[in-house]
């Protein structure tokens, strides 16, 4: 079974394009709400996140503080690395469990880090999908209710788009020029030829 990762900068439309290999049958493993989901209930990284970010990561519910981690993380470059080299590994195992439990011809995870957390290289291939900077910015405003300059605090912490490509198999354009459906027929197409 072969597993292909997709990516996209922070409101590049990557959650639309899964949905549309959703639909075609493909089984989606969604590594950002996966970690969300790992970091109020795996014990070893709630513990691991207390170490980094203090006690107030987490409310007295045990929800975790997302405003109080995001405030650090995002303005303190050694913060995020920590935060990532905490969850990217609980990620992986947790992504390895659900994919030795699909039966498909392919599987995909979704994840925004998959090339900087290199997890891209326990994939067999990766598809891009691209979106203009300021269609993205207005995109996330939109959708998480946040300011401009915590959207580009967010972008300048990720690789560029551009820097991805090298890496890419596939890419998408979801730039309204061509349809994102069209495209994710042909490379979903594309990977069936290969098995």
């Amino acid at each position: 079974m072969r597993k292909i990762g997709i990516t996209g900068n922070i409101g590049s439309g990557k959650s639309t394009v899964s949905k549309i290999f959703q639909v075609l049958g493909i089984p989606v493993y969604d590594a950002d709400s996966r970690a969300k989901w790992l970091m109020t209930n795996d014990n070893n990284l709630i513990i691991q996140i207390k170490q980094i970010f203090g006690n107030e990561a987490y409310f007295n519910d045990n929800s975790l503080n997302r405003k109080h981690i995001s405030d650090i993380a995002f303005v303190n470059k050694s913060k995020l690395n920590e935060l990532n080299s905490a969850v990217h590994p609980a990620v992986a195992q947790d992504f390895k469990n659900w994919s030795d439990n699909q039966n498909s011809d392919y599987i995909l995870k979704e994840a925004a880090l998959l090339i900087e957390s290199k997890s891209y290289l326990d994939l067999d291939e990766l598809v891009l999908v691209k979106c203009p900077l300021e269609t993205r910015i207005q995109r996330t405003m939109s959708r998480d209710g946040v300011d401009r300059s915590s959207v580009e605090a967010r972008i300048n912490n990720q690789m560029s788009e551009e820097d991805k490509v090298p890496y890419s198999n596939y890419i998408i354009n979801n730039d309204g020029n061509e349809l994102v459906i069209t495209q994710v027929l042909k490379i979903h197409h594309q990977i069936l030829e290969k098995n």
